[in-house]
């Protein structure tokens, strides 16, 4: 099994990266560089973890030939341009959410990754943990039978001292507020779980804090399996909780409550009868426990590379979450509901921003 050398753009969410990451993987991944505009959190980030290759230029980095992994921790701003000139460089490449800002980004990513010698993996660590992983087995399983409804909510909290931070609360450098940063994230395992989106009609507001993007949104969704989903997210809860709850034919399952590891058990697993019951324990009977975030998506990327594996979260699942923000956006300005899939005749296919009332 290889060791994978790995540069860290951006020492903010990459000291995560660091510590769930790569610390817990050594026989995997070393971090050989990290590159931050910020020379003091750049030095005190080396310094914790004793990295000796430092760097303000990401040019540094992408002419580094003993560089196998670049992961991307920078503003949602600069993803894209980094993103393919990762990609042009050989590199395989990491990619925080959300990859990019708009579905005509993502889709220039997929035709660079076309090109590319490397592979692209976008973050989505929520994915992760005993309690969705147990939901995902029953439901592929077969047990869980027809889906019926669900909902998802992301209620965090987010204070005017958050947004002291000068990228964030703006379209041009955050590229959205609550759906983009926050919520997508939640929305993401409802997808990974459920399917893809038919049809939406939704609203977002900015109701909490004096910026530009939505920290408020809604939607009502029809899924392609024919279930319906009620979304909710807000950054003006005065406790925070993410939740998810999917009723199906045989089994409701409800998440842990917990705001930034949802996907961790205790989750809710409540099966319709005991001969359902049976069902389940044998198929996750003998689980064995799964770390969450990113300790275990790093791991399976790890694998993919050795060519043990599948890619653990592709350009195309971080497309589907993406296309969804689209089509709450595009129905809140039209207030009408919006079809999937969205392409470029679509108004808001290359730019969130643009108006279409």
């Amino acid at each position: 099994m290889s060791v994978k050398t790995v540069a860290i753009i951006g020492c903010g969410i990459g000291r995560l990266h660091m510590i769930e990451g790569y610390l817990p993987h050594p026989d995997k991944f070393r971090v050989q560089a990290i590159c931050d505009l910020n020379e003091e959190r750049l030095n005190e980030f080396g310094n914790e973890f004793g990295i000796a290759s430092r760097t303000t230029s990401f040019e540094d980095v992408l002419t580094d030939e003993t560089i196998d992994i670049i992961d991307i921790c920078t503003p949602p701003g600069i993803h894209l341009e980094q993103v393919i000139a990762a990609l042009a460089a050989g590199k395989h490449v990491i990619c925080e959410k959300p990859l990019t800002g708009s579905l005509a980004g993502v889709d220039k990513i997929i035709e660079a990754e076309k090109r590319a010698r490397g592979v692209l993996m976008p973050i989505f660590q929520y994915r992760y943990g005993d309690g969705i992983e147990k939901a995902k087995r029953i439901i592929e399983a077969g047990i869980a039978g027809k889906p019926y409804v669900g909902s998802v909510e992301t209620f965090w909290l987010r204070k005017p001292e958050y947004y002291s931070v000068p990228w964030r609360g703006k379209w041009a450098t955050e590229l959205g507020g609550v759906l983009v940063t926050h919520a997508l994230h939640l929305h993401d395992m409802l997808l990974h779980l459920l399917g893809p989106v038919s049809k939406v009609f939704g609203r977002v507001a900015t109701r909490v804090n004096d910026i530009e993007v939505e920290d408020c949104a809604s939607a009502s969704l029809l899924m392609q399996n024919g279930a319906f989903v009620s979304l909710a997210c807000t950054l003006g809860s005065q406790e925070q909780i993410s939740r998810l709850r999917l009723h199906f034919e045989n089994v409701t399952f409800e998440s842990s409550h917990e705001p930034y590891t949802p996907g961790k058990d205790p989750w809710k697993i409540i099966a319709a009868n005991e001969a359902v019951q049976s069902q389940i324990d044998e198929v996750i009977g003998n689980w064995q426990p799964v770390s969450p975030r990113f300790t275990t998506q790093m791991a399976h990327f790890h694998a993919h590379l050795n060519g043990a594996a599948p890619l653990p979260v592709t350009t195309k699942d971080a497309r589907r979450a993406l296309e969804l923000v689209t089509a709450i956006y595009q129905s809140a300005d039209t207030g009408r509901e919006i079809s999937l899939p969205i392409g470029p005749e679509s108004p808001k296919y290359a730019d969130w921003r643009a108006n279409t009332r």
